[in-house]
């Protein structure tokens, strides 16, 4: 396969390959998105908007976002709850169904994702017990709610994150990690916890996949949202590790759902899903924030687009080289530019600090097209109006497309 052919694959396998729907959006609509990603990872900063409504935006253009929040976090007799958070590609929503199929990985944690977690279990041997207790009988609450009703006025832990968590959020964390608690709402994107078995369907919650049977099953979506890719493509995807996906690959390959090819200038073998489709043409455009699932893989898009990207929210400002919030520009099937966004809701502004197109690009044509896309989102996003700053060497171009 050429390069060109696996990068309309990987596009069509992400849902980016499709005409928009002239229609406005619908629940289903939006659900649908997650047909083509499977899970739609979770961040907490907003610089312009949380990182799980962007991907539904890139793919279906101007939507309601209360309409992803009914989908994850509330559930009625008529409209049960569709998406559930939990560990896939980092914090994620993912299909309810899906949850099952994370079971192994919830024994693996039921001390915590990470050693620190221990100590705070150490010092604290009775706290998961009263956590629970407390959840059991007061029903959805944040750890500070927890902390209150325990009266408690623990300390604050620096060990082993970056985060300062009290003891109290800290093992709310490892109980959803565990499976015993998960996230019936988000309010501010504050988590509130419950009883997962208040929260999870019977069926699912009740239903015991084998390991090596779950990470097969994960391997397969991985393998449908990617089209084509690696084993390491497909390993990160639910951040599996290799003893997981070379037995599970192998399986697939068996049964006909995978097939092993080359993809032109890629050191590795590629496997390419029996449902893949490899348009002859792909013509759109999006605009992708550094969360997106066809992006978050940094290697794969290194080597999919040529387009070397890394987020620099965590670099001093001093050291950035694009910005502190950077997406991506999809433009037919390519990556042709990047651009810094920060959306000021109290002034109605949709700021624009740099803008930087990749080379060899009909740069009057980007700035025009990227110009078209801020609108959009300026619109989505309830912003009046959009102004750009002096980076990049784009921005001259979109200044005067904007204009």
């Amino acid at each position: 396969m050429t390069l060109a052919a696996a990068r309309r694959t990987a596009l069509a396998a992400q849902g980016l390959a499709a005409a928009r729907p002239s229609a406005a959006p619908t629940r289903r609509t939006v659900l649908k998105v997650l047909d083509s990603t499977r899970l739609l990872q979770l961040d907490s900063v907003s610089a312009v908007v949380r990182a799980h409504y962007a991907p539904v935006f890139s793919r279906i253009g101007s939507y309601d976002r209360a309409l992803l929040d009914d989908a994850a976090w509330t559930h009625t007799a008529r409209r049960p709850r569709r998406l559930v958070e939990y560990w896939a590609h980092e914090a994620a929503l993912l299909p309810v169904q899906d949850w099952s199929l994370m079971r192994w990985r919830m024994v693996d944690y039921r001390r915590g994702r990470w050693s620190g977690f221990r100590q705070v279990f150490d010092r604290n041997p009775t706290l998961a017990d009263d956590i629970l207790g407390v959840i059991k009988e007061f029903g959805p609450s944040t750890a500070g709610e927890v902390e209150k009703h325990l009266e408690l006025d623990r300390p604050r832990t620096k060990e082993n994150w970056g985060w300062n968590h009290s003891d109290t959020k800290v093992v709310c964390e490892a109980l959803f990690s565990a499976g015993e608690l998960t996230v019936p709402k988000r309010v501010g994107f504050q988590r509130y916890y419950d009883l997962s078995e208040r929260v999870i369907p019977a069926e699912v919650l009740n239903r015991e996949v084998d390991e090596a049977d779950a990470v097969r099953e994960l391997v397969r979506r991985a393998a449908a949202a990617h089209g084509v890719g690696t084993e390491t493509d497909l390993r990160d995807y639910y951040r599996l590790n290799r003893k997981q996906t070379e037995p599970a690959i192998a399986e697939l390959l068996d049964s006909g759902e995978l097939e092993q090819i080359s993809v032109q200038g890629w050191d590795k073998p590629a496997y390419l899903h029996s449902s893949a489709r490899t348009p002859r043409r792909v013509t759109g455009r999006a605009l992708l924030c550094p969360f997106d699932p066809l992006i978050f893989f940094r290697a794969r898009t290194e080597r999919l687009f040529d387009f070397h990207y890394r987020i620099e929210i965590y670099t001093p400002e001093h050291k950035r080289v694009h910005g502190y919030y950077v997406f991506p520009f999809l433009l037919d099937g390519k990556l042709v530019a990047r651009v810094d966004l920060r959306a000021e809701r109290g002034t109605g502004r949709l700021l624009v600090p740099g803008a930087f197109a990749e080379p060899g690009c009909d740069t009057a044509r980007v700035a025009a097209e990227l110009a078209s896309a801020l609108r959009e989102m300026a619109e989505w996003l309830e912003l009046d109006t959009i102004e750009t700053g002096e980076r990049g060497d784009l921005t001259p171009a979109l200044t005067l497309a904007l204009s």
